[in-house]
């Protein structure tokens, strides 16, 4: 028998047998893994242990078997003959549909473990957003392949001629195709959003003007689902989304304004909003955000409350909500410092003939202004980073 077997191993057509036969008993030995695990809350533990091993011991002994019939040694009489009868089984139409289902339950699974295996950068940027929202547009495209596949050649494995069965299902879609115009505009929509990389996974966006934002959580070829700041999920169909704005490419830019009093002077205003901006671009905390140097662009505005001074500061995507929420802390703390009034809204009030009573009432015993302990480069607790509240719609 050895020198049989040694014989047959010579040839490359039984070392190619053996290696789709080891394929197929791998399949079935986790297709039966996965239906003990579906049995698992209705069996006792211990039962469901020996159950594993003895579909272990079954496969192992079939695939034993069966390469005893692809080497071809009938010197083994019980292991060759009981591998003919397992092939002649599976040459039937039960045998390979049961093969088919193995074989995509290995492929559905080998999916899902390399797409688990792409792991995005942490840093936000162009290439981890394009990373992630490809990892899941690939694998779900993927996923439906194998299950399109292993449908038609299951229905062929039990006689159905797939042939004619996607000839009627191409006339029969072709009548459907103009009643789903709405879900093929979806698909090329969201097949130009990638291929364009418009925006992808991660981005914050604005939809059709204002409509709806938040963080996109989800990008698929046929819809987009975005994560609004009080948790709500939006899923937006791609072919409704007509125009798209992106809080997240590329670079962001906070646009720090402040008002005050048509009393203040603007000169002192200004050269404090000036300070404030350079000592945020200073910070070792804050530096890293910074792309460039901030910008003053002076009084902008003259409001009906106040005088509006505004700086522009280049930052890094999704740093300009952070920093814009430390700007306001800082500058309003300065102001304080400068005597600097922000002022209130205004509005005269007519008052009629009627003398007016006024009553007076002593102060505590401690004047000291509140104002006076504030700490501006040092704040009280940590600044998040998600986006402002006013991004929402």
């Amino acid at each position: 028998m050895l020198d049989e077997l040694t014989f047959q191993l010579q040839k490359p057509q039984v070392w190619l047998g053996l290696g789709l036969t080891l394929v197929v008993a791998y399949a079935l030995y986790r297709f039966g893994r996965t239906l003990l695990r579906a049995l698992a809350p209705h069996v006792r533990r211990s039962l469901l242990t020996a159950l594993g091993w003895l579909w272990l011991l079954v496969v192992g002994i079939g695939w034993l078997a069966v390469a005893t019939r692809v080497v071809y040694l009938p010197s083994v009489p019980f292991l060759f003959d009981l591998g003919g009868d397992i092939v002649g089984g599976f040459r039937n139409s039960a045998g390979q549909v049961v093969v088919i289902l193995a074989l995509a339950l290995i492929a559905w699974n080998l999916i899902g473990t390399l797409s688990a295996r792409i792991v995005a950068e942490e840093e936000f940027n162009r290439r981890t957003v394009r990373v992630q929202t490809l990892k899941g547009v690939v694998e779900s495209t993927l996923k439906a392949v194998v299950v399109v596949i292993g449908l038609i050649a299951g229905l062929q494995a039990l006689g159905v001629n797939a042939t004619s069965l996607l000839a009627g299902v191409s006339v029969l879609g072709l009548a459907v195709g103009f009643g789903a115009q709405s879900l093929i505009k979806d698909v090329f929509t969201g097949f130009f959003i990638l291929l364009e990389d418009q925006y992808g996974v991660g981005d914050v966006i604005t939809v059709n003007t204002g409509q709806l934002s938040g963080g996109v959580e989800r990008l698929n070829l046929r819809v987009t689902a975005l994560r609004a700041l009080d948790g709500t999920l939006h899923i937006i169909p791609n072919g409704q989304i007509l125009t798209v704005s992106v809080s997240s490419k590329d670079w962001s830019r906070v646009v720090a304004t402040v008002d005050v009093s048509y009393g203040a002077n603007i000169d002192d205003a200004l050269r404090v909003l000036e300070a404030v901006g350079r000592e945020l671009h200073a910070d070792p905390e804050w530096s890293t955000f910074f792309l460039e140097e901030p910008e003053m662009q002076g009084v902008t505005q003259l409001t009906p409350d106040g005088v509006r001074l505004q700086a522009l500061f280049k930052v890094q995507p999704k740093s300009q909500f952070a920093l814009g929420r430390e700007f306001n802390r800082r500058i309003k703390i300065a102001m304080d410092e400068a005597g600097i009034e922000i002022p209130s809204p205004q509005r005269k009030v007519t008052l009629g003939s009627a003398p007016i009573e006024l009553k007076l009432t002593p102060g505590g015993q401690d004047d000291r202004d509140p104002r006076e302990t504030q700490n501006r480069t040092r704040a009280p607790v940590r600044v998040g980073e998600t986006r402002d509240p006013e991004e929402e719609r």
